[in-house]
């Protein structure tokens, strides 16, 4: 690098999907819109909720890119969120110290954010849980980052193995966090219906004794499995 990057990058518009959009895919189960998707789509299985009891959010994208052991980037990320939106910051995967705290969790909570997602790490648990936000991380550390930078908001980010961006809707539950990218918001909200339904018949043959899947069944009879 030729030259020391700014200490912080903001982008302070972009597109954002209509709250009808967004709307249509609150509540929905993350494993589902995954199917949606054909079968991606959600974040790295570590990036996990703090409280498995309270991770149910769905709101639009705000991301940020905060370098390792340093949660600038957290604060860009704060000031540029609305109401209903759902922070997400990429942190290079850091384990040598949280990226936010309960105090920080509170002002987003305050600030009307519907959920916090971070490849990085957290700290005060407790604190946290009292404030009531949805906190996904990779895990729990005491030790404090810098604010110095560099960093970023409302960029692109790679976080959990999914590219992100600004405008992308997020939605989470116990299972995990799905990242639903806006170019795909219609094709998913036409087909969540039919994965709700096919969902729905494929556990009532369950309750009534089915032993195996159809499809997987007629692969197991086919000549295209050798037996011996």
């Amino acid at each position: 690098m030729l030259d020391d990057p700014p200490i912080m990058t903001i982008r302070e518009a972009f597109p954002r999907p209509a709250t009808a959009k967004v709307a249509a895919l609150a509540g929905a189960q993350t494993g589902h819109l995954v199917d949606c998707m054909d079968g991606r789509g959600a974040l790295d299985w570590r990036i996990k909720p703090l409280d498995p009891a309270n991770a149910t959010f769905c709101g639009v994208a705000i991301t940020a890119f905060a370098y390792p052991a340093d949660n600038l980037g957290v604060f860009g990320a704060l000031e540029q969120a609305r109401p209903g939106d759902v922070i997400v910051v990429a942190n290079d995967g850091y384990t040598g110290t949280a990226l936010v705290g309960d105090l920080v969790c509170g002002m987003m909570k305050n600030k009307g954010v519907t959920g916090f997602v971070t490849d990085g790490l957290a700290r005060d648990r407790a604190g946290i849980l009292a404030t009531g936000l949805p906190v996904f991380c990779a895990g729990v550390s005491p030790n404090s980052p810098a604010r110095t930078g560099p960093g970023t908001t409302n960029l692109p980010i790679l976080l959990g193995g999914v590219s992100v961006s600004p405008g992308d809707v997020v939605v989470g539950d116990a299972d995990g966090v799905v990242i639903v990218p806006q170019a795909m918001l219609d094709a998913v909200i036409a087909r969540l219906k039919e994965i709700r339904a096919a969902e729905a018949a494929a556990e009532a043959t369950v309750k009534a004794g089915a032993v195996m899947v159809p499809a997987a069944e007629r692969i197991l009879k086919s000549d295209r499995v050798k037996r011996i």
